[in-house]
This record gives C-alpha cells, sequence and structure tokens, in this order.
C-alpha cells in the first residue's frame, strides 16, 4: 500500500482534545502497517478499534509486539500512551456479561485519553439489587455510559437515579425482535427518563469520545478566569 493513500490527523488532539484513532475492520493487514508506519516516523501514539486478533497476527512482527492488545474490546495501543491524569470520572455499567466487549472498548478508548474509568459489570435489571447495591458508588461519577442490549431497560432505570450526563450504548445483545440491537437502540431513543444520549449500535467508542467531551468542556469551563 502507497503512503500516499493514508492522511493521518495528528492535530487532532489539540482542536478537540481527543487523539487520532484507527478503524480496523475493513482494512488490510498491509493497510494497518502502513499506518503504523507513519505513527512511528511521527512518534505519535493511535488507538486501534476493531482489530480482530487474526489481522494483528498478520500484521508484521516488528510492528505487532508494540500494540498493546485487547482481545476482549479488539482494540490496541500503538505508540506513546498518555500516563493517567483522572480517575473516578466516568463509570461505565454493563448491563449483562454479554455486553463487556462493547463496555471494554469504551474503557480503552477513555484510557488512551488517560482517563482512568471504573466498570460496573453484570448489573441488568433482570436483578436490580445488583444496581442498587453499588448506586452510591456508580453516583460518585461525574459522567455515566450505559451499555445495554435485550430491552435496554438499564437505560431508562439510571437515568432516573443519577443526576450527571447519561450517555447510553445499545448493544446487538438478544433474541429474535432484539434485532441485532435495534430494539435496544429503540428503547434508549424513546425512554421517558429525560435527557439521555444515545450512542449507534455497539458504538462503545463512539460512547467514550462523549464522555471526553463532556469532561473536556467542564474543565475548560473551571479553567476560565
Amino acid at each position: 500500500m502507497s503512503r500516499d493513500e493514508v492522511t493521518l490527523d495528528f492535530g487532532r488532539g489539540g482542536r478537540i482534545g481527543q487523539d487520532e484513532a484507527i478503524y480496523c475492520g475493513e482494512k488490510s493487514a498491509a493497510q494497518i502497517a502502513t499506518i503504523l508506519d507513519l505513527a512511528e516516523a511521527a512518534g505519535a501514539g493511535l488507538l486501534l478499534t476493531r482489530l480482530e486478533a487474526a489481522k494483528l497476527e498478520a500484521v508484521p512482527a516488528g510492528h505487532r509486539g508494540g500494540i498493546d492488545y485487547c482481545p476482549v474490546s479488539r482494540t490496541g495501543f500503538f505508540g506513546p500512551l498518555r500516563p493517567v491524569s483522572a480517575t473516578g470520572q466516568v463509570a461505565i455499567l454493563s448491563a449483562g456479561t454479554s455486553d463487556i466487549p462493547v463496555a471494554r472498548e469504551a474503557e480503552r478508548t477513555l484510557r488512551h485519553a488517560g482517563q482512568q474509568a471504573s466498570l460496573f459489570s453484570d448489573i441488568g435489571v433482570a436483578g436490580l439489587w445488583r444496581l442498587t447495591d453499588r448506586l452510591d458508588e456508580i453516583r460518585a461519577h461525574p459522567v455515566v455510559v450505559v451499555v445495554a442490549g435485550m430491552d435496554a431497560a438499564l437505560a431508562s432505570v439510571v437515568g432516573g437515579l443519577v443526576a450527571g450526563p447519561v450517555i447510553c450504548v445499545p448493544t446487538s445483545v438478544g433474541y429474535g425482535v432484539a434485532a441485532g440491537g435495534r430494539a435496544a437502540l429503540d428503547a434508549m431513543l424513546a425512554s421517558c427518563a429525560p435527557g439521555l444520549s444515545v450512542c449507534n449500535i455497539d458504538n462503545g467508542y463512539g460512547a467514550a469520545c462523549s464522555a471526553l467531551r463532556l469532561l473536556n468542556a467542564a474543565r475548560r469551563m473551571q479553567e476560565r478566569p
């Protein structure tokens, strides 16, 4: 692949507070390797999303060894990684164990930006006590991300219990009429809990970016004279 076919956005962090991320889903191993060459030459770090393990194995060994890979979230960190600059600002709630890959994608995206999120897994409404037992811990976080499939009822419940922004991610988890996450998406969009923000199906990356925009806006407000 020619390097002329790739234009990386190394100025993104300065403009919007979020560094360049590379969606690897429909890219070949050769294309990914070229992108990593360019990032390495620039001394830049990258977040790699939707990177399947088989595709990672096809990336040249020299680059493969430099990727911090998480097979659950299918994400990788390449090159310099920001140190953790904040903890306890974002809670990520996973309704079920099956929703964890998307929740982990959100968690890893935040970590790449220097935010260490708190993950609360398997606290869906089928056993409501699992949520209520941890509600005080969750409320201690200014921003909450809710990841849920099936009927996505967790989003509405949480939306009525916490005061801060709630960012919802429907997942493609469920039988039949769950329709690959469409039922969860519609439920979140139609929620009677006011003020919820809803991302695309399985888009943990997008939810994390929304959380980062909120946190960056709050920080800029605090820094104003």
